[in-house]
């Protein structure tokens, strides 16, 4: 693809044209020949989407989730973007749940664009193709972007590197599950939503997140908690107020007296919230707390630290990548990584030594640099 070329897709894209949208995604994802030269050309059109990721455990309702939320945001004029991060094939690398029908309540809505893209075998299912994917729906204008990613587990976490706001759900009665979030998901929530909330087990789930969501602010506290939501932003004048019981009230009077607390900026404590998404129960509240979050990220300054610590990671990563693919690439010109493994194996080097002469011209070439 010429550059020109290239910038003919970004114009089009960028003047609204969904089928350049599309081409320009699987450009992305695929990683052809200009898509870098694409996505620098899109940077300095983005910033003003609002992004939200959606994870937690298989079977919790997601899908349904999004679909429900893409639906409301469509019916206050807003239009969407959703990528629905799949399990990636070993053998082809493609997305295996791609085709499925995951978007029944927006089903031929143009301004809901949905796309199916595969995990890549990336920690928390999300690769580098997918934050550039939302630059492209963010230049494009979509005003809200859900990020949906498998759910596998702790390595969730790499979601947060390109989210905004991260809605971690859970199905009641599933305490392991729970249990599980201690692991490394409950660091990266904002909004716990416990999901099928009219099944059996749903309080008691409830209550176990907001225990867990208390030990971790305070790991001193006792376990006789009550719901802590945003009612910590409320504090700071910001947000509405949750769920929360007398002991919560009690908390927030003694902070908003206490003189000391005058200067201290915004917090958020993760809410926990609970939907039904198959009938849209509780979709209201769950975007009036997204709403609180996105404010909240606004009043703090904590938008803008997001924005630099996901530009420094992407840096690193883009970096990573590159050098990893010269170091592949100078060790085919020495005969291959299999004839340095034989040598290690026979006792001939030893994999530091093999290391550091595969790294010795990078090294020289830099320190020439300096020079």
């Amino acid at each position: 693809m010429s550059r020109a070329v290239e910038s003919d897709l970004v114009e089009r894209l960028l003047d609204g044209e969904h089928r350049a949208l599309a081409r320009a995604i699987t450009k992305i994802e695929s990683q052809s020949p200009g898509y870098r030269d694409i996505v620098s050309e899109l940077h300095a059109h983005t910033g003003d989407a609002s992004v939200v990721g959606i994870t937690g455990s298989p079977g919790a309702g997601k899908s349904t989730l999004v679909d429900k939320l893409a639906k409301y945001y469509r019916d206050q004029g807003e239009t969407v973007g959703v990528i629905a991060v799949d399990p990636s094939s070993p053998y082809t690398g493609g997305a295996v749940l791609g085709d499925r029908i995951r978007m029944a309540s927006n089903v031929g809505d143009m301004d809901v664009f949905f796309r199916s893209m595969s995990a890549r075998g990336q920690l928390g299912g999300l690769s580098t193709a997918t934050a550039d994917a939302v630059k492209a729906l963010d230049a494009f204008g979509k005003d809200r972007i859900i990020i949906e990613t498998v759910g596998a587990g702790q390595n969730e976490v790499d979601v947060v590197k390109t989210a905004d706001t991260v809605v971690v759900l859970v199905q009641p009665g599933s305490g392991d599950d729970v249990q599980m979030l201690k692991a490394g998901i409950l660091e990266i929530g904002d909004l716990f939503v416990v999901n099928k909330a009219d099944m059996e087990g749903a309080s008691r789930t409830v209550a176990e997140l907001q225990e867990m969501i208390h030990l971790r602010d305070d790991p001193r506290a006792n376990l006789d908690t009550g719901h802590h939501g945003a009612e910590a932003f409320d504090d700071a004048g910001h947000g509405h107020g949750g769920h929360a019981d007398a002991s919560d009230a009690e908390t927030d009077v003694d902070a908003e007296d206490d003189p000391s607390d005058g200067d201290k900026p915004p917090v958020w404590t993760p809410q926990v919230l609970e939907t039904v998404a198959t009938t849209g129960e509780g979709i209201d509240e769950l975007v009036e707390t997204l709403d609180d979050h996105r404010d909240y990220l606004d009043a703090s300054g904590e938008l803008a630290e997001k924005a630099r610590k996901r530009a420094g990671e992407e840096i690193r990563q883009l970096l990573r990548s590159d050098v990893n693919r010269l170091l592949e690439a100078e060790l085919d010109r020495r005969g291959g990584v299999d004839a340095f493994a034989e040598a290690v194996v026979e006792k001939e080097t030893d994999p530091y030594a093999v290391a550091e002469d595969v790294l010795e011209p990078f090294r020289e070439c830099l320190d020439g640099r300096d020079d």
